[in-house]
């Protein structure tokens, strides 16, 4: 047997962690729309004998009713290959959820039981399947002495938070239906296909697709759709691909040196060259006290050639001399020793002698990167 395996799309996220707004986040909620027929493509040209999805397939709290029938006709499309999709903690299933109220196709099955449900997905082939019945609080599809009965080879879907993987998640990632590796087989489970992870991970029993299309700066691994082969013996071949439309670039600004805007111009042309999409620009290094690096002026650049883009500091620094400043007998030399020797967190720190530093070198550009 053959599937394709995606899951966390998040149709209709809002985009605020790219800083976009209208059109921009608009086009982008479209990338997202681009994406899933990316992916049922994929069941096409692969002749796959299902389509799986791991949950968080759209956003619960802002799902539109054009999205609704987008993924009707979509899934409908597919007929007769099936589509296999297990809610997760955003598009948790309810009364009120879009797959309780919407008619779907006949190929669309939806596990709608906080509770792993059997469905016979090929000869000698079973899909156990559970949903988030609530946006919070799920417990362990797998726990409990869950265990699945009957001759052949089982296979999950559901929406889960593997725990000895929570960590390379990043900060802010909750365990939503947390379960241990054991427990897979313990349940008698020859693999599981997940969702929850946007980081794309793979164990003996278990893959995470990880999100197919970008959905914040910083995300790494080879994500996208998973085609899985099963064979009879229940092993499992998983082959990534590549479905994303929204490109996402990390960039890294280093004005160590620079003595002029002019550097900064063409540098940022460097970096931005052949790329489009969204930019992340990371500005570190030591930046020369009479240099003006101004934010809007950086953004206003980088937006001919990107849609969205945010900017950072991270090691920024003014390379002003503090410890000769402070043996100065002079008001610049007090000031610095008043700042240093006062009780402030490091980054306030930073940004008072900045901007009083400038201050007293005359300038009223105080508030720079």
């Amino acid at each position: 047997m053959k599937i394709v395996h995606f899951a966390d799309l998040h149709l209709d996220s809002p985009f605020a962690w790219c800083e976009a707004s209208g059109d921009v986040a608009r086009r982008r909620r479209e990338a997202l729309r681009e994406t899933l027929l990316a992916i049922t493509a994929l069941a096409r040209d692969t002749d796959a004998d299902a389509l799986l999805c791991g949950g968080d397939l759209y956003e619960h709290d802002r799902v539109t009713l054009d999205t609704e029938k987008f993924l009707r006709q979509t899934f409908a499309g597919l007929d007769p290959m099936p589509v296999y999709i297990a809610p997760g903690n955003h598009d948790w299933y309810g009364p009120t959820s879009l797959y309780a109220t919407e008619e779907w196709s006949s190929n669309v099955h939806i596990f709608r039981e906080a509770v792993l449900r059997p469905v016979p997905v090929a000869s000698g082939i079973t899909l156990w399947g559970g949903a988030h019945c609530a946006p919070a609080n799920t417990d362990n599809f797998l726990g409990g002495g869950v265990r699945v009965e009957g001759p052949g080879v089982h296979l999950a879907l559901f929406h889960g938070a593997e725990q000895s993987w929570l960590a390379a998640q990043g900060e802010g990632k909750v365990p939503h239906a947390p379960f241990d590796t054991a427990d897979i087989r313990t349940a008698g489970l020859d693999h599981a296909f997940l969702g929850h992870y946007h980081r794309p991970a793979d164990g003996a029993h278990h893959t995470y697709p990880g999100n197919p299309d970008p959905l914040q700066f910083g995300e790494d691994g080879e994500r996208g759709a998973v085609v899985a082969t099963i064979t009879a013996e229940g092993a499992v071949e998983c082959e990534r691909r590549v479905v994303a439309v929204t490109q996402v670039h990390d960039l890294t600004l280093d004005v160590t040196e620079f003595t002029s805007r002019q550097q900064i111009r063409d540098t940022l042309r460097e970096v931005a060259e052949g790329r489009s999409g969204l930019a992340r620009l990371t500005v570190t290094g030591d930046l020369e006290p009479s240099l003006d690096l101004q934010e809007e002026t950086i953004r206003e650049q980088l937006l001919d050639t990107f849609e969205a883009v945010q900017i950072r500091k991270s090691g920024l620094h003014l390379a002003y001399d503090l410890d000769r400043i402070r043996e100065e007998p002079t008001v610049r030399g007090q000031f610095a020793r008043d700042v240093m020797g006062a009780d402030l967190p490091e980054d306030e720190r930073r940004r008072v002698l900045r901007m009083g530093l400038r201050a007293l070198d005359g300038r009223d550009d105080l508030e720079v990167l």
